[in-house]
C-alpha cells in the first residue's frame, strides 16, 4: 500500500524489537557489564569502542561517533533507505508495515502499482543484456572492447554490465511477447516507435550499463556504441521511474562497497566510475548527461559529508566546475565539504588510474582544491588584486555567491576568509555586501588587459544563477549579513515518510530566532539527562520555558511534551522520532555522553537545570537586543559613532560565542 509510514507505527516497532538482537545478528556482541560491546562496524579499530545499551535501546561508538536506535543501525549497516529498514525490522518482529493513505489518492496509488511492473521488467531487461554478453555469437567484440579498456570480468559482473547485440528487434523478440509487455517496454524507453509505426530496440550494438537507484532497482540504461553509430553514448529517456536530474550512476554501488561512506567523487562518465572501482577506489559516481544539480548534491550529502568534483583542467572543465560550485553553495551546511580536482587536459579518471594506479590517484584526491580557494581564485581571474580597487572588485564578485550559502559557521568562515584574502576590513565588506552586484558585462573593462571578456566575467556567466544581494521595499539597500545569528527560512512540519521519491523526508521545525547566549549549554544538558533517563521528564513543568526561544530550547520542550504524552518512551524511541533530521544528529551525540552523566541525583540535576533556564537567565541579553536593533538599520546611513559601537559589539559577541563554543567542546 502506498502512503506515509505513521510515526506511531515506527514508535511501536522500536518498542517491540530488541536492539541487542538486531545488532547481534549482524555484529557479534560481547556482554560488558550492563551493556554490550564490539568492534565498530563503521570504522577500523583494534580496541572495541562500540557500545549497545539494552536499557536505552541505543548504540554508540566512542571512536567514530556513530550512534542511534535499531532502525538507524539497519539503515547504516545495510546501506538501505528508510522504508527498507522499516520493512526489515517489521518482518523480524512479525509486523505488517502500516501506511497512511497516499496524498495523491487513488491515481497515485495506481501509478505506484504500475511502477512496480516497470521495475520488474527493467530487471528482466538487465538480465537479458547480461546473458548476451556471455552467450551471444557476436559477444567477442564487446568483450574485446572491455579488455582494451582494462576491465576484468569480475568488475563487469559487479556493475552488471551487458551487451545489446546488433539488430533491430533482439529485445523486442525476447521480452515483448505480448501487447502488455510491448507497451511496458515502450513506457520504459527500451523500445522506440518511428514515424511509420515501426517498433524497434533503442539499444543496438552497444555495451550496456544498468543504472540503479539508491535501492538497487534498475531504472534506466546507458550504452556505449561498438560500431560507428551516433551518439557514442546513449542514455534512456526520462520515464515515470527515471529522472536524469536526480539520479547518479554508480551511487548504489558506492553505497554497497562502503559501509560508512566518508566522501564521494563525482566524475563525468560510466567508464570512469567502473575503472576507479576496479582499482579499489569505490567512491565514484557520475551524473547522467546533465550538470551536477542541487538535487544530486542533497542526495549525496544525506549519505556522506564530502564531495570531490573531478573535471578536466581546460577552460571547459573549469566552467563545468564552476557550475558545480554554484549548485553546491546552497547545500553547504556546517559539516559538509566540497573540493575540486582538475586533471591535465586530455586526461580523465580512467586514463589516470590505469597509468598511475590507485596510489597516484589518491594523491591527486588529497590535493584537490577546497571550495573557498576555487571560488576566490575564479573570481580573482583577470583582476589585479595587488591594489585595493582590484581586491574590492573581487569582493563584489565573491559576496553574492557567499550569500547563497545557508546560515552557519561555514558561511561565517567564508566571510572571514574573504576578509583575509582581500585585506579589507569588516566595514568595507559590509558596504560592498549591501550594494547591488555588478551585472555580467559591466561597463568598466578597461582594467582587464583590453580583453573583450575577462575570465571573471566568463566564470560568472558560466553559472548564470548568481543570487542578488538582499533587498526589500522598506530598505532598498538591504540589511547587512550578520552571520550565524540570522534565522534560516521557515520549514514545513514533518509529516512522516513519503515514498514519492523513495526517500525519508526530514522532520523540520519552524525557524526560531537566534540561539540565545547561555541557553545552549543548559538546554543541551537537560536534553542529555532526558535521553539518559526519559522518565525524569514526566513530571517536569515546562511552562517556565514557553517564553524562551532558541533551537535547543524548542527541542527540549518537544522532548518533554513527547515523554509526557508517551510515558513508555525509551531512548531508542526518542531517537527514532527525530531520525534523519539535524535534531536527530544532535540527540545521537548527546545520547552518547552517558559516561559524562552522573548516575546519582539525576532527578535533582534536571530540576535545577530547568529552573535555571526558566528563571535565572535573561530571555535576551542587552547585547543581542542592541545588535538586533542595528540589524534593522541601513548600515550605509549610520553615523561613524554608531559604526564604531557596532564594531565593538560585534567583537564582544564574537568573543562570547567563541567562549561558548569552547565550553561545548
Amino acid at each position: 500500500m502506498a502512503g506515509r509510514i505513521p510515526q506511531t507505527f515506527i514508535d511501536d516497532l522500536l518498542d517491540r524489537v530488541d536492539i541487542v538482537d538486531v545488532i547481534d545478528r549482524r555484529v557479534k556482541l560481547k556482554k560488558t557489564g550492563k551493556n554490550y560491546s564490539a568492534r565498530c562496524p563503521f570504522h577500523e579499530e583494534k580496541t572495541p569502542s562500540f557500545s549497545v545499551s539494552p536499557d536505552k535501546q541505543f548504540y554508540y561508538c566512542f571512536g567514530c561517533g556513530a550512534g542511534g536506535n535499531a532502525l538507524g543501525f539497519v539503515m547504516d549497516y545495510e546501506n538501505v533507505e528508510f522504508p527498507q529498514a522499516v520493512e526489515t525490522l517489521a518482518s523480524s518482529a512479525g509486523m505488517e508495515v502500516q501506511r497512511e493513505p497516499s496524498r495523491g489518492g487513488p491515481q497515485r496509488e495506481q501509478r505506484e502499482e504500475s511502477n512496480k511492473s516497470l521495475y520488474a521488467l527493467m530487471e528482466q531487461v538487465a538480465n537479458f543484456y547480461k546473458l548476451q554478453l556471455r552467450q551471444h555469437p557476436q559477444r567477442d567484440k564487446a568483450v574485446k572492447y572491455l579488455k582494451q579498456r582494462g576491465l576484468t570480468g569480475q568488475i563487469a559482473k559487479q556493475f552488471h554490465m551487458g551487451f545489446a547485440p546488433p539488430g533491430w528487434d533482439n529485445l523486442l523478440k525476447a521480452l515483448g511477447d505480448s501487447d502488455e509487455k510491448k507497451a511496458l517496454l515502450m513506457k520504459t524507453g527500451m523500445l522506440v516507435e518511428n514515424d511509420t509505426g515501426r517498433i524497434y530496440d533503442r539499444f543496438r550494438d552497444r555495451v550496456v550499463f544498468p543504472i540503479r537507484d539508491q535501492r538497487g532497482r534498475v531504472i534506466a540504461f546507458g550504452g556505449r556504441v561498438l560500431g560507428d553509430d551516433k551518439p557514442k553514448y546513449l542514455t534512456s529517456p526520462e520515464t515515470d521511474i527515471f529522472h536524469k536530474g536526480r539520479e547518479l550512476y554508480g551511487f548504489y554501488e558506492a553505497l554497497q562497497a562502503n559501509r560508512r561512506l566518508e566522501r564521494l567523487l563525482v566524475v563525468e562518465g560510466y567508464m570512469d566510475v567502473i575503472a576507479l572501482a576496479q582499482h579499489g577506489i569505490s567512491i565514484a559516481t557520475a551524473t547522467l548527461g546533465t550538470a551536477t544539480s542541487k538535487t544530486h548534491l542533497e542526495r549525496i550529502y544525506r549519505r556522506c559529508p564530502e564531495v570531490i568534483f573531478c573535471f578536466d583542467g581546460d577552460e571547459a572543465g573549469r566552467k563545468a566546475a564552476f557550475r558545480a560550485l554554484e549548485a553546491a553553495l546552497p547545500c553547504m551546511e556546517d559539516g559538509r565539504q566540497a573540493r575540486f580536482l582538475f586533471l591535465p587536459e586530455g586526461e580523465d579518471p580512467d586514463t589516470v588510474v590505469r597509468s598511475g594506479g590507485a596510489e597516484k590517484f589518491e594523491e591527486l584526491l588529497a590535493s584537490a582544491t577546497p571550495l573557498d580557494t576555487f571560488l576566490f581564485d575564479a573570481m580573482a581571474e583577470g583582476l589585479d588584486t595587488s591594489n585595493l580597487d582590484g581586491r574590492a572588485r573581487m569582493s563584489k564578485l565573491v559576496l553574492p555567491h557567499i550569500r547563497q550559502m545557508p546560515e552557519g559557521v561555514f558561511k561565517q568562515l567564508m566571510f572571514q576568509a574573504l576578509a583575509e584574502r582581500t585585506g579589507l576590513e569588516l566595514e568595507s565588506l559590509m558596504r560592498l555586501e549591501v550594494a547591488a552586484p555588478e551585472p555580467p558585462g559591466g561597463a568598466d573593462r578597461s582594467q582587464h588587459s583590453g580583453e573583450d571578456r575577462n575570465q571573471a566575467d566568463r566564470y560568472r556567466e558560466a553559472g548564470s544563477r548568481q543570487a542578488p544581494a538582499s533587498h526589500s521595499q522598506d530598505n532598498p539597500a538591504g540589511p547587512p549579513d550578520w552571520g550565524g545569528d540570522t534565522p534560516p527560512p521557515d520549514f514545513d512540519d514533518y509529516q512522516g515518510f513519503d515514498p514519492e521519491d523513495g526517500e525519508h523526508q526530514p522532520r523540520k521545525r519552524q525557524a526560531n530566532p537566534q540561539r540565545l547566549a547561555g541557553y545552549s549549554n543548559l538546554a543541551q544538558s537537560a536534553i542529555a539527562l532526558i535521553l539518559h533517563q526519559p522518565e525524569i521528564a514526566r513530571k517536569a513543568k515546562a511552562e517556565g520555558l514557553e517564553e524562551l526561544q532558541g533551537e535547543d530550547i524548542s527541542l527540549l520542550k518537544e522532548l518533554i511534551h513527547l515523554v509526557q504524552r508517551r510515558p513508555e518512551s525509551n531512548t531508542g524511541m526518542l531517537l527514532g522520532h527525530w531520525y534523519g533530521t539535524p535534531e536527530g544528529e544532535l540527540l545521537n551525540r548527546l545520547a552518547g555522553q552517558e559516561r559524562l552523566i552522573p548516575t546519582e541525583g539525576i532527578d535533582q540535576q534536571f530540576i535545577d537545570t530547568i529552573h535555571r533556564l526558566a528563571h535565572q537567565l535573561p530571555q535576551q541579553s542587552k547585547l543581542a537586543e542592541q545588535v538586533d536593533k542595528l540589524k534593522l538599520t541601513n548600515y550605509a546611513e549610520t553615523s561613524e559613532l554608531e559604526k564604531q559601537r557596532l564594531r565593538e559589539m560585534l567583537q564582544e559577541k564574537l568573543q562570547r560565542d567563541a567562549e561558548r563554543n569552547r565550553r561545548h567542546r
